[in-house]
């Protein structure tokens, strides 16, 4: 079986049901996230909303593994080309759990992924316990900046999880005066693509929120964009324990690259 992983959340799943040896090319945020893969030295292609039948056309892979953002025009190439394609479209934590098993199936790893399933499960409910007796926080989740952007559903649920209760609609634009009028607890930022280089004081001056409880508090953080817009378990992890950190610090430690105000 030879893959063609065009979004790191399919690379990240691969490497922990150890199954890396299946991937025949990856995008460049793969390495992003993995930077390790850059040893393999595979061939780069573009991601599931840019990728172009010529060069699936080139690499010839068994399977191609896309998933969500897609753009149309992206995602007829690579109908084009001729290859058997599992199309991912993740929204809930459940789902990422069921894309797990989707991707194990193709590289029979059932029992890696179910013990990994497993394992995600007890961290999100030992979570879930130890933050359940503390005072909930409204927290404001932001994925992109201009315009604003809710953060996404399996992102609201992990933010539940850690004792937070997560304003807006997931996945919904919003506006700065909106989020004003919510004056949240908590604000966190994890911009698609940015990493972990959010400009947290520009942002909060060119939007007039330095009276907001948040940034009086110095609630305002942020978080790498890979731990929690990467859908998958090991990523998701990273991010759980980061949001742990920001919203219950006084019973989660050990977010290494947690950025404050």
């Amino acid at each position: 079986m030879r893959i063609a992983s065009l979004q790191p959340s399919v690379t990240l799943t691969l490497a922990a049901l150890g199954r890396l040896d299946a991937l025949c090319a990856h995008t460049k945020y793969c390495i992003e996230a993995m930077p390790s893969l850059a040893e393999r030295k595979l061939p780069i292609v573009a991601d599931s909303w840019s990728t172009t039948t010529t060069e699936l056309d080139v690499i010839r892979p068994d399977l191609v593994i896309a998933s969500v953002p897609y753009r149309l025009e992206s995602l007829a190439a690579i109908l084009k080309a001729g290859v058997p394609v599992l199309a991912l479209a993740p929204h809930s934590l459940e789902d990422v759990v069921q894309d797990t098993l989707l991707i194990a199936r193709q590289v029979d790893r059932v029992q890696e992924a179910e013990t990994l399933i497993a394992d995600f499960r007890r961290t999100l409910s030992s979570t879930k316990q130890v933050a359940g007796s503390l005072e909930k926080k409204r927290v404001y989740c932001e994925e992109w900046g201009k315009p604003p952007i809710h953060s996404q559903r399996w992102i609201a649920e992990l933010i539940e999880t850690c004792g937070g209760i997560f304003l807006g609609t997931p996945g919904a634009q919003t506006t700065s005066e909106i989020v004003a009028e919510a004056d949240p607890d908590l604000m966190i930022f994890a911009w698609c693509g940015a990493g972990d280089r959010v400009p947290l004081k520009r942002v909060v001056t060119q939007r007039n929120w330095n009276n907001l409880r948040a940034v009086r508090d110095r609630k305002v953080y942020c978080i790498p964009d890979e731990y929690l817009n990467t859908p998958a378990i090991p990523s998701l992890k990273q991010g759980l324990i980061h949001l742990g950190v920001a919203i219950c610090p006084e019973r989660f430690a050990n977010a290494d690259r947690l950025i404050s105000l």
